[in-house]
């Protein structure tokens, strides 16, 4: 396939939780913020704005194309500052020890930007048909249809039921082994053939789309995305032991917004642990999610929930 990405110039995308992301990062002018999963800069703008001509803002992404378009919409708001890098947050504390930047506020977007799933070059949606890729960032790593081509049955299996949590995937893991055999296993579409081919009559009784799971569960293993998470919040705890004398500011305020319960559970236990321990605490009981309003204008931030800490054990919280 060629041609331009879909609306390659225009944003594509409406950041989730603006408001109450905005409300508990609390970023003020002249601060150092960080948007780890710039995306199409919805989020990022708006941090940009907050610290102001003053303020200094650090990009990363795994996809070069929107990062380059966060960091010119950044640069249109007059922000001090503006530094892109090009790669996972997993290196966020390297990338500001680089700079020798310390943040006050940190991002971290777990979702997928809607032009990379509206564009079926990328592999992500079943809802066209395109290369099984997969990749969040185009350049590098081992696409989808690579990794479906290694993979033993029973790993298949045990990822599309760990990873999407679907009580098809042995049977999944089948139709997909026996699609490759015979060669019929090169798009999306195929995939999707292969998905539906195992839920058999149920496929029609789903209430959500039979292949939903299968491609979350690719995605995440092509991605290694539960991998990276893990390695940011490990660097989020050394920021936070190291009390101002590392990546973090010493009041800092950290936030992730998650949209499922294996990135939410690792998010959860993370912060709560930094609590336990004396280091962060968190800015709200329970996770921040959209109110109605937002859900009826924004289906996507339907399944978002954002957790906050900040570090340091004295802090208020919202209820």
């Amino acid at each position: 396939m060629s041609g331009p990405t879909p609306n390659a110039g225009a944003p594509g995308h409406v950041p989730v939780l603006l408001e109450p992301i905005l409300r508990q990062l609390a970023p003020v002018p002249g601060a150092t913020v960080a948007d780890l999963t710039a995306g199409r800069g919805g989020h990022a703008e708006a941090l940009a704005r907050a610290v102001g001509p003053s303020g200094r803002v650090l990009l990363m992404d795994l996809d070069p194309g929107n990062l380059a378009f966060a960091a010119d919409r950044v640069r249109a708001t007059g922000v001090g500052v503006v530094e892109a890098v090009h790669g996972s947050f997993a290196v966020v504390e390297f990338a500001l020890a680089r700079l020798g930047w310390k943040a006050d506020a940190v991002l971290a977007d777990l979702g997928f930007a809607s032009n990379q799933m509206d564009d079926p070059r990328r592999g992500f949606s079943f809802q066209g048909e395109g290369p099984l890729d997969m990749r969040l960032d185009p350049t590098r790593g081992e696409p989808a249809s690579e990794l479906l081509a290694r993979l033993t049955e029973r790993e298949l299996a045990d990822a599309i039921f760990r990873l999407g949590e679907d009580p098809f995937a042995r049977r999944i893991a089948r139709a997909i082994v026996d699609r490759r055999g015979r060669d019929q296993l090169r798009t999306t579409a195929d995939l999707v053939a292969a998905v539906r081919a195992a839920y058999g009559p149920r496929a029609h009784q789903s209430r959500m789309h039979p292949a939903t799971r299968t491609f979350m569960a690719l995605r995440i293993l092509v991605n290694d995305e539960l991998g990276a998470l893990q390695a940011l919040l490990d660097a989020v705890a050394r920021g936070a032991a190291a009390r101002g004398a590392g990546w973090l500011a010493t009041d800092a305020r950290v936030g992730i917004i998650s949209f499922h319960s294996l990135e939410d559970r690792l998010v959860k236990h993370a912060f709560a642990g930094l609590e336990d321990g004396g280091l962060a605490a968190r800015l709200s009981r329970k996770p921040v999610e959209a109110d109605d309003a937002e859900a009826a204008a924004n289906p996507r931030s339907r399944s978002a929930k954002f957790r906050a800490v900040r570090m340091g054990a004295e802090t208020s919280r919202d209820d």
